[in-house]
């Protein structure tokens, strides 16, 4: 039997659930829309702007707070963050719209959701292909040449919240070779108490359709990404540097779960037009 997400039930939940769908299906088919009409006539300013607005308003969509805390280092850089959520590209990109993620090659066969990726300058990576992580390797590289924006999982799968994944080094040689620096991100999905909240677990065998249903029944979802100091590449060995992003992520995550940061943290509203302090708008 397929595991699911822990969420609340009843009638209020499923009805909490039913509008909050509504609402992100709506926004979804919206900036669909402009993708496929406007998208090519925008300059990339613009375009970067309306992926942040949309991706921004997706999460108040859906009942919850986005938390961003730290700053982007200026130009060329990857991105290196832990994996929870299909949202977690949504985190970043509310926050940091010039990134361009490496993907899974399969979501270019997802309808509709293969344009708005696309759209977003995707790199894609074929896994079942053992010599594909040396192609992707290649365009990463020219792309943090070209002074873009890359971002990385490299856990290579979504892990629960509770425990970091050991992180694959393979990807991070397009940074060394480059000697482009390399930024980590620790992103959370929280209770309003503060607690790894278990309507987001993506990990094993849930579907997509299981945790957004778990995730638009759920009150009070603090999603945080905190932006980390950048590291150095130059000469580094990319097996350390995995080691160390991976302890720096670990660390600032487990100071987010310190007493102190849950007794700041203010509650999180579960209105359906609840704000968060990232810039929103309608795509």
């Amino acid at each position: 039997m397929t595991a699911a997400p822990v969420a609340p039930t009843g009638v209020a939940a499923a009805l909490r659930g039913a509008w909050r769908l509504a609402r992100a299906t709506l926004h979804g088919l919206h900036g669909l829309g402009v993708v496929l009409v406007l998208f090519p006539f925008f300059s990339r300013g613009q375009r970067e702007a309306r992926i942040r607005r949309w991706a921004a308003r997706m999460f108040r969509m859906l009942g919850m707070r986005l938390e961003v805390r730290g700053t982007f280092r200026a130009g060329a850089k990857l991105l290196v963050s832990n994996h929870l959520s299909w949202l977690d590209i949504m985190a970043v990109h509310a926050a940091c719209p010039e990134a361009r993620f490496v993907s899974k090659a399969e979501v270019r066969d997802w309808p509709l959701v293969n344009r708005l990726v696309a759209a977003a300058r995707t790199l894609y990576l074929e896994r079942e292909r053992a010599r594909d992580a040396l192609r992707v390797v290649h365009e990463m590289a020219q792309a943090l040449a070209d002074g873009d924006t890359v971002a990385v999982f490299p856990e290579g799968t979504t892990g629960t919240g509770h425990a970091l994944l050991p992180f694959h080094a393979n990807l991070l040689q397009a940074a060394i070779s480059t000697r482009t620096p390399v930024q980590p991100l620790a992103l959370r999905f929280a209770e309003a108490d503060g607690r790894v909240c278990a309507a987001a677990d993506f990990s094993g065998d849930i579907t997509m359709w299981q945790s957004l249903w778990a995730l638009a029944r759920a009150r009070g979802i603090v999603v945080s990404l905190v932006v980390l100091a950048a590291h150095d590449t130059a000469q580094a060995d990319r097996r350390a540097l995995a080691a160390r992003l991976r302890e720096v992520i670990s660390e600032a995550l487990a100071a987010l779960d310190a007493p102190a940061a849950r007794d700041d943290a203010p509650d999180a509203p579960d209105a359906p037009d609840a704000r968060t302090p990232a810039p929103g708008g309608a795509v």
